[in-house]
């Protein structure tokens, strides 16, 4: 960054800081410290009680429990807690506006809005899984929220996903530009054209969507990630079969993108997928919004959740119309039971050493509610088995380390940027305090209450 915009950002923190607690003269100040608070650094250890983190410009340049308070704003945050922001490794965004998710949806004004929703319940990275617009890397705007010049959280981008010829899947409507080779001698050329848009990763649909749409062949898969590794870009797979998590890793897949729903994993995959350090994003969100809204959920009322839908659908889902139509589908039962056989798989793949990260494909459709998924995917992961603090840890450090911006961000630590969620309760006691957000920083400044 800039010397100017670090002054400037030395400005704001000094000057923003009202509702988290009493602060010093903000005269000749050319830092923040958050003073007293207990930290959950993201790294697994202990947390380290009535400790402080100092920020200058952008970054952290101090973690302790006695610290430099010199020519300092300080902030006494007696009783809270700091962890690091959130990062979601799959999410959709754009497209989705009310109760319908359309093409025409797709403009700047509305990914702003959803970028600052997403801040607001304290996530500043997510990944875009595969279904983004030319006008997003053409207008620059993608490049600018990366380098951080635009409010929000910061937006990367898998570009324009591979699919097969014949439309298929929940946002079929959304996905015309995606790609759809017939044939593994179409895959170069079209992957030369994601290429040119420098994706984070790749990503391909695989699944037939419970038989509603053919598979992706074999072939043609395995052709896309070879010219994708030609490029040293990672592919991300959308699947639901462990034959296909099988094959898929056989063939040098980078990344599932979710869970595997239709049986419990085995040793030999476990062992396989460790070895080549093939990363894992269970989505177990996704698959919960399948069917509990027929079993209106406790926190259906909850403002936390309502505030992160869009205008509609609210009423929609808690109609007694949407809710029938959710128990009286063919695949409800299906949707249960792969829910079951995601929480297993969880925890076998987490306990076996493999990186998990969290991702929620929220924002695909309307149901998939952007921000609270998050939160809500942190307690399905401790309902699987996990700890709070493992919980935590895939939303943060390992969420970093799949986007490969982990030398920056996912941990509180000296010289990584100073992106921050403080909560008024200890997530490590209840994983639901996650939802208790005080205040949100980014790049050392506070840019949110959190949701109100």
């Amino acid at each position: 960054m800039s010397k100017l915009f670090s002054i400037i950002q030395f400005f704001i923190a000094a000057v923003v800081i009202a509702g988290c607690g009493n602060t010093t003269s903000t005269k000749n100040l050319t830092a923040t410290v958050l003073y007293d608070a207990t930290i959950i650094d993201g790294n697994g250890g202990a947390p380290l009680q009535h400790a402080s983190v100092r920020i200058e410009g952008d970054s952290i340049t101090d973690v302790d429990e006695h610290i430099d308070t010199a020519n300092a704003a300080v902030i006494h945050l007696e009783g809270k807690i700091i962890m690091p922001a959130l990062i979601s490794a799959h999410v959709h965004i754009g497209t989705l506006k009310g109760t319908s998710a359309k093409p025409e949806n797709y403009t700047r004004d509305n990914i702003l809005a959803q970028l600052k929703k997403y801040q607001d319940y304290g996530i500043e990275n997510i990944l875009v899984m595969g279904t983004d617009r030319p006008m997003l890397f053409e207008s620059g705007l993608r490049d600018s929220s990366v380098n951080g010049l635009l409010p929000g959280t910061r937006l990367y981008s898998a570009g324009y996903g591979f699919n097969v010829p014949q439309a298929g899947g929940p946002i079929t409507s959304v996905m015309d530009q995606l790609f759809r080779p017939a044939s593994p001698q179409q895959v170069p050329a079209e992957l030369d054209s994601v290429a040119a848009v420098k994706p984070t990763v790749l990503k391909m649909w695989v699944d037939d969507f419970g038989g509603s749409t053919p598979k992706m062949d074999p072939a043609v898969y395995k052709a896309i990630i070879d010219e994708a590794h030609k490029r040293n870009l990672r592919v991300a797979a959308h699947l639901y079969y462990l034959s296909d998590a099988r094959k898929l890793v056989a063939d040098g897949l980078d990344i599932i993108a979710h869970s595997i729903r239709d049986s419990v994993i085995d040793d030999a995959l476990l062992n396989e997928m460790k070895a080549k350090h093939v990363a894992y994003i269970p989505t177990l969100s996704l698959d919960e919004f399948a069917f509990i809204y027929a079993q209106k959920p406790a926190w259906i009322n909850d403002e936390f959740f309502k505030a992160s839908l869009e205008p509609g659908v609210y009423e929609m889902i808690t109609s007694s119309e949407y809710q029938e139509g959710l128990k009286n589908s063919p695949s409800f039962q299906r949707n249960m039971k792969g829910f079951e056989t995601a929480l297993k798989n969880l925890k076998k793949i987490y306990d076996a050493g493999i990186l998990v990260a969290l991702g929620t494909d929220s924002g695909a459709t309307p149901v998939r509610a952007q921000g609270f998924s998050e939160h809500n995917e942190l307690a399905l992961m401790v309902q699987a088995g996990l700890t709070p603090m493992q919980a935590i840890i895939t939303a943060t450090k390992n969420a970093a380390a799949l986007l490969q911006i982990d030398d920056r961000f996912g941990t509180i630590e000296k010289g990584k940027i100073a992106d921050l969620v403080i909560l008024n309760a200890n997530p490590l006691d209840d994983i639901k305090n996650t939802r208790k957000i005080n205040a949100v920083y980014k790049a050392g400044v506070k840019v949110s209450d959190g949701v109100k």
